[in-house]
């Protein structure tokens, strides 16, 4: 299982875009992350009851545990479905938050004194090469402009810095939490935030009964919420921060490789390089 959780969560945590982007096509973001925070909230609170998982000993690690959830999960995945709703592709969104190990390995070095050798930083640079040439198709000249100026960007930076900082909150104040109580008390801190937001933001579009949202919720529940997020945090009490986030520099391309394959989508030989660059990136600075 060690061997494989690397690559498997990278394939768990790159469909999160393309669920998340059918997700928001019969809901407003916000209704949509609500019920999935309320839903794994419940279910994990259900496992860790049932199994008897151990809970935070103080009230400071149940904080800790609560701000890193609020980081990795309301900050990042509200940025990334509000850019969504706004017409972002799901491979802009990915490209924006694919600075995410760079700037990951920034606030490791500065917060937790990871130190970064000469391979790690080759392969931080030459994975950011290879994420621009395999999403570079799809931002020409004409589309880049048009995203820099598009409102939706905002959110996408807002998800960047949050998956950032909750990275290193969550490797460096809780490395020992259990999966199952501190996923729950993280998914229902953020239930309560977006559910403070949603009564602020009266706009957002309430969720439509169709089958395409209930598979989409299903997914980010439980193959998102539980699945992927449960390996990251294993992969981080495991391996260093900055290390492990060199994993997100494959999720463009799993994410381009899945628009191939459900969508029927074309690969051109720019981006192909920019794939083989990627996956060379990765293995370097891990």
């Amino acid at each position: 299982m060690n061997r494989i959780a690397p690559a498997l969560f990278v394939l768990l945590w790159s469909s999160g875009f393309v669920a998340g982007k059918a997700g928001v096509a019969d809901s407003g973001p916000l209704h949509l992350l609500l019920i999935r925070y309320l839903l794994a909230s419940t279910l994990l609170l259900l496992a860790a009851g049932w199994s008897r998982a151990p809970w935070p000993a103080t009230m400071r690690q149940t904080m800790w545990i609560a701000l890193a959830g609020l980081l990795v999960h309301a900050g990042y995945l509200g940025g990334v479905f509000t850019a969504l709703r706004a017409g972002f592709g799901a491979g802009e969104v990915a490209l924006v938050v694919g600075l995410q190990p760079i700037l990951t390995a920034a606030f490791a070095a500065l917060w937790l004194g990871e130190r970064l050798s000469w391979q790690r930083r080759a392969g931080l640079l030459l994975g950011l090469i290879g994420i621009a040439l395999v999403l570079s198709p799809r931002l020409g000249a004409h589309r880049l402009s048009a995203l820099l100026q598009a409102p939706g960007l905002t959110a996408a930076v807002l998800a960047l810095f949050s998956i950032s900082i909750g990275t290193i909150f969550q490797k460096r104040f809780c490395a020992d939490m259990d999966l199952r109580s501190g996923g729950a008390i993280q998914f229902a801190t953020c239930a309560v935030f977006t559910g403070l937001l949603l009564w602020c933001s009266p706009g957002d579009a309430p969720p439509q009964a169709t089958l395409r949202l209930a598979f989409a919720l299903a997914w980010l529940v439980l193959v998102l919420s539980v699945g992927a997020v449960g390996l990251l945090y294993r992969l981080l009490q495991r391996g260093a921060a900055s290390q492990v986030t060199t994993l997100f520099y494959l999720v463009p391309v799993v994410t381009t490789a899945l628009g191939m394959l459900l969508f029927g989508e074309t690969l051109t030989p720019l981006a192909a390089l920019g794939m083989l660059l990627t996956v060379s990136a990765v293995i370097l600075a891990r």
